[in-house]
């Protein structure tokens, strides 16, 4: 499975990528099982340690029948899908200079490539949650921690768990952020995503600046 890239949208960096799945960590989890495509979905932990690529680190309820497949051979992608919003030309100079223009959308995705093996053990399971749990709690004012629920509680939750581990083999980026406009109009687009004010928008304009700055730096 691969993904449509045009070399301008195309993001390398590791670094960015890995904190665009830490920010967006609930992945779609693709893997073809008997010339069937199985979809889940799933929040992931990377670990940028392992590799060239680093891995995911997740897990699924027990009688999930995926897990079945997850024998380390089998081929996968995590996609992890950021903003994205709708670019109207209005907001383009160029349009209102000439009219040859038209409506896109922008968007920043990541797929992270691997052969995803089963984690059966319940000490992997218990230091895996925690230390999701602790990341994902970590803006709260009071924290849960996994600790918090009753001992007995907690192992029976996770004895319905089986873990997942994914070393990436591929990671691809791909940032279509108007970085295929002119100066004046991606000043425009980000212009125009500000005013609207949602939480997309103002991340997409955020995006867009960004490439402006890096792509005028190059220029």
């Amino acid at each position: 499975m691969t993904m449509y890239l045009q070399p301008a949208f195309e993001e390398k960096r590791t670094e960015v990528l890995h904190a665009h799945m830490r920010a967006h960590p609930l992945a779609t989890f693709i893997v073809t099982v008997s010339g069937e495509i199985v979809v889940n979905h799933m929040p992931f932990q990377v670990d940028p340690s392992v590799g060239e690529h680093g891995a995911l680190r997740g897990h699924i309820p027990r009688d999930n029948p995926v897990r079945q497949s997850l024998d380390g051979r089998l081929a996968a992608v995590a996609v992890f899908q950021g903003a994205n919003t709708y670019i109207t030309p209005s907001w383009y100079p160029s349009k209102h200079a000439h009219g040859k223009a038209v409506p896109t959308w922008n968007y920043a995705v990541v797929h992270a490539h691997g052969r995803p093996r089963l984690i059966d053990d319940a000490e992997w399971l218990l230091a895996h949650l925690e230390q999701l749990t602790a990341e994902h709690e970590s803006k709260q004012a009071l924290p849960w921690k996994v600790s918090d629920a009753p001992k007995e509680y907690t192992e029976r939750m996770i004895a319905r768990l089986v873990g997942i581990e994914m070393p990436i083999t591929s990671l691809i980026g791909k940032w279509k952020v108007s970085q295929n406009r002119p100066h004046g109009d991606r000043l425009g687009v980000a212009a125009g995503l500000a005013s609207q004010g949602d939480a997309d928008s103002l991340a997409m304009a955020e995006l867009v600046m960004q490439a402006s700055v890096s792509s005028d730096g190059a220029d």
